[in-house]
């Protein structure tokens, strides 16, 4: 009986923590997805400091004696330190009546129309309405974010062309057909309707704009339904050597008799004064997450990942089979691996590679007899014919997915020791790296080939737990006295 078996490439990779939206795609093996958050600083970039500071003085939430304030920095803006500063001391605090959340929404003229839709939608269009109003209350905050970042969302045609091949570029247009079906979707039930609460057309550009400047400033637990911007503390910028993320921020009550909530950002390291106060941003994400969230990368190989999908086809006769076995061990009809340079393989691939390749003389383990012990089967080698098929398709799918860049390693190689604008070094770092991931796969299962000849399968492992073959293979006959 013919098995089901397959490895095509796919147009996407979705967010492992992406709470802005989701994706349902069918996906099979995947193509995912310098610290340079921000543009280049405009000539006016100084004077607009000086008067976000002043509105937040204002507001009384900093001071003279605050321990940081923003400045221009190599990222474009950041939080500079006034004095030193201790490891896990207070830098900032932030009352809530200077966040933008789904509340300030809420409050607001567009309040009404907004009140059925996800809360980042909401908060993009507060945005938005607010940068059309000269006379915004939050006009100082602002004349402080950046037109663009780094982010791959921004990137033109000939910068995208630059990531052929990539699970980034993937990822990246996937993000882009989701705002413009989530921007065509707004526009019809919120912005024409209501076209005089906002006093100039909403484009999608203003629409990826805002999502870009959401995914870009929120921190990574205040996503989701607990979306929110926080004015001035959304200015630290990120540095690859703080591996502390846990505790350097919280939301906490203003006092003990105050029913107001405050932001508090503390410094992770010790700093002097004039330098850069730098926090982790999540050290989960891949550098295909990062680039997409941020607009940059790290050298660091942990960060570089290719996601390997599998999936069992519903045309398979035993679909409902695999499928049960697949849910009582914690996977299902689709399964995500993400395959880390110089890492081991994820423990469960195999079992599940297995899962999805069996057919023929091996389909007795999908009885009901073995459902409770199927899966400690598929740890090991079921059979040869079952291991090397798994070994040619996730080779074949290696082979095509490295055909579809338009260069090799050393070239990139080559390229990454010049001087390179942000986005051609995220380009080049990517698609490098991930052919490095995907060669590693591809030598994985290659030196597997190689030795099929020598694994022990299931009916060599059963008939030595029956006593009827001795260590070395040989045969046991019984005979009667």
């Amino acid at each position: 009986m013919a098995t089901h078996f397959t490895l095509p490439l796919s147009p996407s990779k979705p967010f492992k923590n992406s709470t802005f939206f989701t994706k349902n795609p069918s996906l099979h093996f995947k193509k995912p997805l310098s610290i340079t958050s921000f543009q280049s600083p405009q000539p006016a970039a100084a004077a607009a400091v000086q008067t976000f500071w002043q509105w937040l003085s204002d507001q009384d939430v900093v001071s003279a004696k605050t321990p940081a304030k923003p400045g221009l920095v190599p990222q474009g803006l950041g939080l500079v330190a006034q004095r030193d500063i201790s490891r896990n001391e207070v830098v900032l605090e932030i009352p809530k009546k200077l966040w933008i959340n789904p509340d300030v929404v809420a409050a607001s003229e567009i309040g009404n129309v907004c009140s059925g839709l996800k809360p980042w939608v909401s908060v993009a269009l507060f945005l938005i309405r607010e940068k059309f109003k000269e006379d915004s209350t939050w006009r100082p905050y602002l004349d402080v974010l950046p037109e663009s970042t780094n982010s791959t969302i921004f990137w033109s045609e000939e910068e995208l062309a630059e990531l052929q091949g990539t699970q980034l570029l993937s990822t990246t247009l996937g993000v882009k057909s989701y705002l413009q079906r989530e921007f065509l979707k707004v526009e019809e039930e919120i912005l024409v309707p209501h076209k005089q609460l906002f006093t100039s057309p909403v484009t999608l550009d203003d629409f990826s704009w805002a999502f870009g400047i959401l995914r870009s400033r929120s921190f990574s637990r205040l996503r989701g339904e607990n979306l929110v911007l926080i004015p001035l503390a959304d200015l630290v910028n990120h540095s690859p050597d703080i591996t502390i993320e846990d505790g350097v921020y919280e939301i906490k009550g203003a006092g003990l008799f105050s029913r107001d909530l405050i932001f508090s950002l503390r410094s992770p390291i010790s700093l002097k004064a004039g330098e850069q106060v730098l926090i982790q941003y999540n050290l989960n994400m891949s550098n295909a997450e990062l680039a997409v969230d941020y607009g940059f990368i790290e050298a660091k190989s942990d960060r570089n990942m290719y996601t390997l999908t599998l999936q069992i086809s519903e045309s398979d006769p035993f679909f409902g089979d695999k499928l049960d076995i697949a849910e009582t061990n914690g996977l299902g009809e689709r399964a995500d691996f993400d395959i880390v340079l110089g890492n081991p393989l994820p423990p469960t691939l195999l079992p599940y590679l297995r899962l999805v390749a069996l057919g023929g003389t091996d389909v007795f383990l999908l009885e009901s007899i073995f459902r409770n012990t199927i899966w400690g089967h598929l740890e090991l080698p079921v059979s040869r014919a079952n291991e090397e098929l798994i070994c040619r398709v996730v080779r074949d799918a290696c082979k095509s997915a490295l055909s579809g860049y338009h260069t090799t390693i050393e070239e990139d190689e080559k390229l990454k020791r010049k001087e390179l604008n942000p986005r051609l070094e995220i380009a080049v770092g990517i698609r490098a790296e991930e052919k490095k991931v995907l060669q590693q796969i591809d030598e994985i299962f290659k030196q597997r080939q190689s030795e099929l000849d020598e694994l022990e399968y299931y009916q060599e492992r059963r008939l030595k737990d029956l006593g009827l073959v001795g260590e070395q293979g040989e045969i046991i006959f019984w005979e009667s006295k």
